[in-house]
């Protein structure tokens, strides 16, 4: 169920011609706010006033911590993406896949909504070259605050 827009098994109702994607594309082209394989929506139109209310709070995280139960994720890591948007990673963005992805992660507490795809990414990477364990533990702490601090 895709929590902020409220429609359960949303990827899965696409019709033959993809009717879904092609109008989503359209939307994308005319409201993203980032460039890059991965786009954001000021304002996006399809999301209720509970849709909003629970991505503000990062209430929409919570199913993903099943995820980090059996293993699919870890804690703290690079975000998932769609297999559409990882087909147009570059070479260096590939990296991000070479660990499990995290519930937050550095983009995510570090400007999360105003990074473009390029910032995330170097971000993440970094991450990646500079694991430590104290390195995570900040970043679940700083993930608190920056949830805290949300208006």
């Amino acid at each position: 169920m895709k929590w902020e827009y409220c429609i359960k098994d949303a990827y899965k109702k696409l019709d033959k011609d993809d009717k879904a994607l092609k109008l989503e594309k359209e939307l994308i082209e005319k409201n993203s706010t980032r460039n890059g394989p991965l786009y954001k929506i000021k304002n996006d139109p399809r999301k209720t006033k509970i849709g909003n209310f629970i991505e503000r709070y990062s209430i929409d995280e919570i199913p993903q911590f099943f995820n980090l139960i059996i293993g699919n994720m870890s804690l703290v890591g690079p975000r998932p993406h769609q297999p559409r948007e990882v087909e147009k990673y570059s070479i260096d963005q590939k990296r991000l896949l070479t660990i499990k992805p995290g519930i937050t992660g550095m983009a995510q507490v570090n400007g999360r909504e105003t990074n473009d795809f390029k910032k995330e990414a170097e971000l993440d990477i970094f991450y990646i070259e500079n694991w430590s364990m104290l390195l995570d533990l900040k970043i679940i702490l700083k993930t608190f605050s920056v949830i805290l601090k949300r208006k």
